[in-house]
Order: C-alpha cells, then sequence, then structure tokens
C-alpha cells in the first residue's frame, strides 16, 4: 500500500472538522464548501509535504488557513455574509427566536473581527487546539497565538455588548 493510499482514509474523518471551521472563517456554506474542496485538492498535491506520524489535522487546519488567506488576498470585495436561515434551522427547530438573535450577533461580531483575531479565537476556542498547534498552523510565534487570542476575545466581547471596539494605536514615525 502506497502513501497515498494510506492519506485519504487518515482525512475522510476530519473533513467535518475542516467544514465547521470553514464555515466560521467565511459565515456562508457555500463558501466553506468551495473552501473545503480547494483545502482537500491542495492537501492531496501536497500530502508528500506532510510527516506521516505527525498530526494531520493540524497540517490540514494549516493548508486551509494559507489557502483562505490566499483567497482573502486575491477577493477583491467583501465576502462578509449574513449567516442563512437554513443554518439556523439545521442547529434545531426548538431554538428560540432569542438564541438566534444572539447566534447572529455572534456570528456578525466573529466576521468584524480581523482575520487574524477570528482564525485564532476559532482555532482555540471551537477546534480546541492548543497554543502551540494553533501557532504552528497560524505559522506565527505562540506570543502571538495568545496576544491576538486576547485581543480577539475582548473585541469579541465588547461587539457582543454593543460597545465600541478599542481603536488600535497608530504607529507614529
Amino acid at each position: 500500500m502506497n502513501s497515498r493510499d494510506r492519506f485519504a482514509p487518515q482525512v475522510l474523518p476530519l473533513i467535518p472538522r475542516l467544514r465547521r471551521y470553514a464555515r466560521a472563517l467565511t459565515g456562508n456554506a457555500a463558501a466553506a464548501d468551495d473552501l473545503v474542496q480547494d483545502t482537500l485538492e491542495r492537501a492531496l498535491l501536497k500530502q508528500a509535504l506532510w510527516r506521516e506520524g505527525s498530526d494531520l489535522r493540524a497540517w490540514l487546519f494549516t493548508v486551509m488557513h494559507n489557502v483562505f488567506i490566499n483567497q482573502v488576498r486575491g477577493a477583491a470585495a467583501s465576502r462578509t455574509v449574513p449567516l442563512d436561515e437554513a443554518l439556523l434551522q439545521s442547529v434545531g427547530g426548538a431554538v428560540e427566536a432569542a438564541d438566534r438573535l444572539e447566534i447572529r450577533d455572534l456570528d456578525a461580531a466573529l466576521q468584524a473581527l480581523p482575520d487574524e483575531q477570528r482564525s485564532v479565537l476559532l482555532l482555540v476556542g471551537m477546534e480546541q487546539l492548543s497554543y502551540d498547534e494553533a501557532a504552528r498552523v497560524l505559522g506565527v510565534p505562540i506570543g502571538t497565538v495568545m496576544s491576538r487570542l486576547s485581543r480577539g476575545r475582548e473585541r469579541l466581547r465588547r461587539l457582543m455588548q454593543g460597545e465600541p471596539p478599542v481603536q488600535p494605536l497608530k504607529v507614529v514615525k
């Protein structure tokens, strides 16, 4: 059995996690599906770069993050799309109206975060990666992950409470 035959079966169980992360990054089901497909295509093409025995989940998140950043950089239009009603219904038919509004507010607040902060929040908070794993996925030092997470949490909290986000300091030359 060659390495390609061993690679695909290991990837298949990780697709739901990739889709969840993609959905949170893009805010749109169709864009998330496209991102997952692009990620899997890139992973299959670059599977020789993955070291067998290392964390495949973290490697796939790294591939997805890089594909997403490339797509964002190449996009001229805004990619923020409100959470669609179909997703709210799939979350559960018994979701109360107040809960739906809170989910929409959370989605809007997440989409309002800078990409760097949103990525760290999603990897650590939703996907439960360690700071070290998130740092490897994003290709940044662990201290950067911790500071982005702290700033992202604070900004998300302020947005959810209807407060204006703290403006970043201006660089003076």
